[in-house]
């Protein structure tokens, strides 16, 4: 019966904490993706879980773990999860969990449900509009501006990034494809030289990452599709495309958000 258990735990949550383990266990994704197990309104830890979380930088490994289960839609919108039941999931207390969900609480990701735990946030499709509206007036002008200074060689090296995010969508990796797509967005708008501008863009960017209460999982293809945009871009910012650049910013906003 424990083997079974582990075994769909492992089904579940394709990556652990800590150091490449041996089995169906994934190495953990640098610095924001390494998921979680409990779900819904599991306050007493059922079954053992990922492998135990190395003790350096607790926090920040379980803070990373929780963002990836909240993007990849282990973390559902609208269920309740405790941090004693996630802590020993992971094999640490329950400190540090409580510590990672009152950032994400800060964040607006999850709120504090008194004597249970966390609720994950539901949100609606107006928010993630919302969210589209701020990102495209904050990055559309910066992207017009450096799509007329940054030299071409300067987006070609860009094209890695923009590579890595289409391997994460036709393989369907959702987590996978938020972390390259941020990555890919940072890149672009740290040749601004403003650090607070990229701060504050992938900040929006992340918030507009966590799923919807009410919406299907994006499919592959949605993800292939989202994916080209990214070349295409880089396409037009290295012909200085102007108007082609303006549209296809603003589209993939609107596309996201949809």
């Amino acid at each position: 019966m424990e083997q079974g258990r582990a075994r769909e735990s492992a089904a579940r949550w394709p990556y652990a904490p800590g150091p490449p383990a041996a089995g169906p266990y994934r190495a953990a994704p640098p610095a924001s993706e390494l998921p979680e197990q409990a779900r819904g309104e599991h306050t007493h830890g059922e079954g053992p879980g990922p492998r135990p979380v190395r003790r350096h930088s607790v926090r920040g490994q379980i803070l990373d773990a929780l963002r990836h289960a909240l993007v990849s839609g282990d973390l559902v919108p609208g269920e309740v999860y405790s941090a004693p039941a996630l802590g020993e999931r992971f094999g640490v207390s329950a400190t540090p969990v409580r510590e990672a969900m009152q950032r994400l609480t800060q964040e607006g990701a999850v709120e504090v449900v008194p004597n249970r735990g966390f609720r994950v946030t539901a949100r609606s499709a107006h928010e993630l509009a919302e969210l589209a509206e701020v990102r495209a007036l904050i990055e559309v002008p910066v992207m017009l501006r450096l799509a007329r200074t940054v030299p071409a060689q300067r987006w070609a090296e860009l094209r890695l990034l923009a590579d890595a995010t289409a391997a994460a969508a036709v393989v369907g990796d959702r987590a996978g494809y938020a972390d390259c797509d941020r990555a890919f967005h940072r890149a672009m708008l740290s040749l601004s030289g403003n650090q607070q501008l990229v701060m504050v863009a992938d900040e929006l960017h992340r918030r507009s990452q966590w799923p919807l209460v009410s919406a299907p999982a994006p499919r592959r293809a949605d993800l292939v599709a989202d994916a080209a945009e990214h070349s295409a871009l880089l396409d037009a910012l290295i012909a200085r495309d102007l108007p082609v650049v303006q549209s296809l910013v603003r589209e993939h906003f609107t596309g996201a958000a949809g």
